[in-house]
């Protein structure tokens, strides 16, 4: 399930934008879900100018300084977004990323490498299968939040589709440290949900998160989504991500020098809450990925699925992808993710899917996996 405003809603924001400038349309904001009749308004105001394929494997993978003169941590300007995933939230701090949280998928792409050792592979399957269904294809832009805040109106309207806050594709429910959608605010630092990452440090880690605290963390917070979130839901691309998640603080928050698979809680933190890398910190010494997602997964077993009719029934959804097939991966979000949104784009939103959608398959190039083509070549 996605969500989405309802038609009234996207109406009222569209045509106060559209009504003072035919070029008032936010260049952020996602095309993603938006009815025909506010395509037809938007699309004429826009034009696709295919950019470069994204840079990457980089020849220079070693560890070194990411925490240098050139990118210090600045706190955060009125206007500035930030989302749900803290790696981009501090890559953005400190400048990997442009600050205002706005960026290209090739900058994000280039900032998870040389801000974290990011695998180019990975770097391109995460970027681009959330840049396509949170961010704008045309204008190739993408908020690593929601809207910008600056709207002028007060109070603002209701959000439209636009970044990674947008619920159940790149962020969705169980979250690390973020509440489910259902609950209200998604994409803010948790500060309960951070004590249950201390609380399973401490009790399964000795005061370290590691990947034993990462499976019962794991387990957790799909067990609390199931007993609390009638709106639960926890298949493709969702399940996926979440278990990788999990992975990230041990792959990409501990320090390339002592690389012992054991994050200091105070790292954690920082990370999580103050979007900042500790001083002098190195990226990990050699491309990570999400190493040791099957000691995740194995440590309480589930298969996708959702609550049905209210709390506590989960129903696996056999139609899902999960670990064991990950070309049903690609082909469930693009046929059924990426097809829902945007179910017949033509011309320019077109041109640009199919562009972008080239781009995102090559990351599953390895697994031999066929191409997708869901709006012809």
């Amino acid at each position: 399930m996605f969500f989405k405003l309802t038609n009234i809603q996207v109406g009222a924001v569209l045509s106060i934008l559209l009504s003072t400038s035919a070029s008032a349309y936010p260049s952020h904001w996602s095309l993603a879900g938006l009815p025909r009749e506010d395509l037809n308004k938007i699309l004429p105001t826009m034009q696709f100018h295919p950019p470069p394929f994204p840079v990457g494997p980089l020849n220079d993978t070693k560890a070194k300084l990411v925490n240098d003169k050139a990118h210090p941590w600045k706190p955060l300007r009125p206007g500035d977004i930030r989302g749900p995933c803290p790696g981009l939230n501090t890559l953005a701090s400190h400048g990997w990323l442009p600050r205002n949280g706005i960026a290209t998928p090739q900058q994000i792409v280039l900032a998870v490498q040389e801000g974290f050792n990011m695998q180019f592979q990975t770097a391109l399957l995460v970027t681009y299968a959330a840049f396509i269904v949170d961010g704008n294809v045309i204008t190739n832009l993408l908020s690593i939040g929601g809207k910008s805040p600056k709207t002028g109106e007060d109070p603002p309207h209701p959000a439209l589709v636009a970044g990674l806050n947008t619920h159940a594709v790149f962020e969705g429910d169980a979250s690390m440290t973020r509440n489910d959608f259902f609950f209200g605010n998604n994409h803010d630092f948790n500060e309960t949900l951070f004590q249950d990452f201390i609380d399973l440090s401490n009790d399964f880690g000795a005061g370290k998160y590691n990947l034993t605290v990462a499976g019962e963390l794991r387990h957790k917070r799909i067990q609390d989504s199931i007993a609390n979130n009638p709106n639960f839901t926890f298949v493709s691309p969702r399940y996926v991500t979440a278990f990788a998640e999990t992975t990230i603080p041990v792959n990409f928050f501990i320090d390339g020098r002592r690389e012992n698979g054991q994050l200091d809680l105070d790292v954690a933190r920082g990370f999580f809450q103050h979007m900042r890398m500790p001083n002098g910190f190195f990226r990990p010494s050699s491309p990570r990925s999400t190493d040791g997602v099957d000691v995740v997964l194995n440590a309480h077993p589930i298969r996708p699925g959702h609550n049905v009719g209210g709390v506590n029934n989960y129903v696996v959804d056999p139609t899902s992808a999960d670990f064991l097939n990950f070309c049903l991966l690609y082909t469930n979000f693009v046929n059924q993710t990426i097809k829902s949104l945007y179910p017949n784009p033509t011309g320019a939103l077109r041109q640009a899917l199919n562009f972008n959608l080239n781009i995102l398959f090559q990351a599953f190039v390895s697994f031999d996996c066929t191409q997708v083509f869901p709006y012809g070549k």
